[in-house]
């Protein structure tokens, strides 16, 4: 199953800067706590292929994020007893921050990171309620705006470092996430490593926000993406022009893997789309890559 919001392509418009501003407006937060389980929009999940991951060893939980106008819920996940880790901001699929999203912090967690996944939809909607993803996108991801995620990251990325992490930066994410990755990669220069997951690279979901082509000269950090051959919303070649782009901006620590006859959202073990062989590759390569660019 596709998450359905690739053919979905909003207009957008030049805005000067990535930078969120000053002060973010006051809306009120729709979501004050995780929800449980999964999004009602990827049911009945895969039981058969999903993987589920212990808390043994580890601090692992619900936390709250301050930012600038109140509490984002997150997932934290860390190596018991530890401090001054590298931290994973971890970005989630449009489905908002569900239980897969949790698992993924927790493997990286039992890999030695403190990883955090805020809930970054938290003033917009709640993801988990949605049955029908067009209207998830349209009511709730297309009104999400890069000024504010990449706000909402800078202000996990503080508290992961007053809250045992201190460590080298580094970020992953899957779809959606996967193009925030890129974004926020071009935003924050304290980025050592980031990790995408089919994101988009020639579009963006809020009008307005600029692509990943579009800043890819302003992304210093190693960037790996892991994308699907046949993933119908994202052409290759908007993959491969992605990679040119960061080579010709001198940032020659970036690498690109393309999966031949691989759907969109192939690491996603809880729906139909996972395919066992690429997802393991794929995490085995990001597990590498950051232990060479966050140790």
């Amino acid at each position: 199953m596709d998450d359905g919001s690739d053919a979905l392509l909003p207009q957008r418009q030049e805005f000067d800067s990535l930078r969120p501003p000053l002060e973010l407006t006051r809306r009120g937060f729709v979501m004050t706590s995780l929800a449980a389980g999964f999004a009602a929009a990827v049911l009945p999940v895969q039981a058969q292929t999903m993987i589920v991951t212990d808390t043994q060893g580890l601090t692992a939980g619900e936390v709250k994020i301050p930012v600038k106008d109140g509490e984002m819920p997150a997932y934290r996940a860390q190596p018991a007893g530890k401090s001054k880790l590298a931290t994973v901001l971890v970005v989630q699929e449009i489905f908002g921050v569900h239980e897969h999203i949790r698992d993924v912090c927790r493997r990286l967690a039992k890999a030695g990171y403190l990883a955090v996944a805020p809930e970054l939809y938290a003033r917009q909607g709640d993801p988990s309620k949605y049955t029908d993803i067009s209207k998830l996108v349209s009511e709730v991801v297309r009104k999400v705006p890069d000024a504010q995620v990449m706000s909402d990251l800078d202000a996990t990325a503080a508290w992961a470092a007053n809250n045992g992490g201190g460590g080298k930066l580094g970020i992953t994410g899957f779809c959606w996430g996967g193009r925030t990755t890129l974004m926020y990669a071009a935003h924050d220069p304290n980025v050592a490593a980031a990790v995408a997951w089919y994101g988009p690279t020639a579009r963006a979901y809020h009008t307005g926000d600029k692509t990943a082509l579009e800043v890819a000269g302003n992304i210093k950090a190693a960037v790996l993406g892991l994308y699907g051959g046949d993933d119908g919303g994202i052409p290759t070649d908007t993959v491969e022009k992605l990679r040119d782009a960061l080579k010709a901006a001198g940032n020659a620590k970036s690498e690109f893997v393309i999966y031949p006859g691989t759907p969109h959202a192939f690491f996603a073990d809880y729906r139909p789309s996972y395919r066992k062989e690429a997802a393991e590759d794929g995490w085995k390569r990001l597990l590498a890559w950051f232990g060479r660019h966050l140790a």
